[in-house]
């Protein structure tokens, strides 16, 4: 019979199998606050831009190629130009896009669930006219009555914006006769004299700016009044278009040219992941603040200029610079890591309480390899006591052999050393039932009696 006892200094896999439903109860609810608390940002995001060869346009692509840098991927969607982004904003065909300033008032924006990451730039309006030959150039807005005058196509930001600074001069909308073409074809169809004039609201990068900018034939009109306008139209800013800033060697333009301007702005929706919010106005600091035609150094993006109210990531933005972690990793890590606060909370309110837990069930998993064997032992004895006459001195043979086997079982178990008197308390009492079943032996059997071991 083996009498080798087995120790270990400490049970590590009782420790795991003590530790894994606190474990396994802490990792399922920090997931589920991590991925139902504060979700990835989304990996795509839609873009409403505008007509084509527009500054709309062409800044959109600026934003597709910085976000696809950080693996962001932006869907450019054409429109009309501000009214219609604006329409698809609320509507949800788009997330986030530009919008003219004046297109809507902070009651609606709020109403409709629309924030601005702020403004980028100015966008004049430019009215050019053909000139007549033998005619004096036209110097009121009141000399456009009788005029074919593209305003826009319906959905741009010009339409409306041309209708206010008309009425502002009393002309009616009849007495101009409008068309509603889009740019490009507008452009052809005052090159080939078919109108008298059209409309932009834009940047002077837009390619057609620059084109009429520079054609023979084709005259920007000066808004001389541009302050009152500014005051009348609060909205507007008072511009001026240098002399010779478009060609100083060909001095184009040949005077300084006074224009009435809105800003651009990027409105998103108010569920625009904030992730997402930060990188466009990250990729707005980078795109829009240089220098410009009408604008200093750094003075674009900004909270300013803007009728609706600035989200507030993009507020922070503006007040502090771009989050700390994203200045020193990539989007994905320091977003990662931004996001961790909530596994932080979870953490904090369950490791504590639960991981009391942990010892005692350590405790009782290795106390419970020698408490068993007591039930064991608790069974023999009672065999013992309930033993007929008859057959009282089999029964005792018997659970002589069940103390030995119950004994050879119990060397075999393995237990820490820090456990160790528990199981020589267990073996103890494996003798002590065994000097008694003997004791009753020889009671039984005067004639031999019965000899205890030692």
């Amino acid at each position: 019979m083996s009498k080798i006892l087995k120790f270990t200094q400490f049970s590590f896999r009782d420790l795991i199998v003590a530790a894994a439903p606190t474990v396994l109860t802490i990792v399922g609810i920090c997931l589920l606050a991590y991925w139902l608390v504060d979700p990835a940002p989304p990996r795509t995001v839609r873009l409403g831009t505008g007509q084509e060869n527009s500054a709309y346009e062409d800044f959109g692509k600026k934003y597709a190629t910085a976000l696809a840098k950080h693996g962001v991927k932006v869907t450019l969607v054409p429109s009309a130009g501000s009214s219609e982004n604006l329409r698809n904003l609320k509507e949800g065909k788009v997330d986030i896009a530009f919008v003219q300033s004046g297109s809507t008032n902070e009651e609606a924006a709020e109403r409709e669930g629309l924030s601005s990451l702020g403004s980028l730039f100015v966008e004049p309006l430019w009215l050019f006219l053909r000139e007549e030959k033998g005619k004096p150039p036209i110097t009121q807005l009141t000399q456009l009555r009788g005029k074919k005058i593209n305003y826009g196509a319906k959905g741009a930001g010009s339409p409306r914006l041309f209708r206010q600074v008309l009425e502002l001069n009393g002309v009616e909308k009849d007495e101009v006769q409008r068309f509603s073409l889009s740019n490009t074809p507008a452009t052809v169809e005052l090159l080939e004299g078919r109108i008298d004039g059209l409309v932009f609201t834009s940047a002077p990068e837009a390619p057609l700016i620059q084109m009429l900018l520079q054609t023979p034939g084709i005259r920007l009109f000066d808004f001389n009044q541009a302050e009152a306008y500014s005051r009348k139209l609060p909205f507007l800013t008072h511009v001026v278009l240098p002399q010779g800033i478009v060609d100083l060697g060909r001095n184009i333009p040949s005077e300084d040219y006074n224009l009435i301007a809105p800003t651009a702005t990027l409105v998103a929706r108010d569920d625009l992941h904030s992730a997402l919010v930060d990188l466009f106005v990250q990729a707005a600091s980078t795109i829009h603040s240089g220098a410009g035609w009408f604008q200093q150094q750094g003075q674009f993006p900004s909270a300013k200029y803007t009728e609706i109210p600035v989200d507030p990531e993009a507020a922070k933005f503006y007040k502090s610079g771009p989050p700390l972690l994203q200045r020193y990793m990539t989007f994905w890590l320091a977003n990662f890591f931004d996001r961790m606060w909530v596994l932080v909370v979870a953490l904090g309110a369950l490791i504590l309480p639960l991981s009391k837990v942990i010892p005692p069930l350590y405790v009782w998993r290795i106390r419970s390899r020698v408490y068993k064997w007591y039930g064991q032992l608790r069974a023999v004895e009672q065999k013992v006591e309930e033993a007929q006459e008859a057959t009282r001195m089999q029964v005792y043979e018997e659970q002589l052999k069940r103390l030995d086997e119950i004994e050879e079982l119990v060397n075999q178990v393995s237990i820490p050393l820090s456990f160790a008197d528990g199981l020589y308390g267990l073996r103890s009492h494996i003798q002590f039932v065994r000097k008694r079943i003997l004791f009753l032996m020889g009671e039984a059997s005067p004639a031999a009696p019965a000899t205890v071991p030692v």
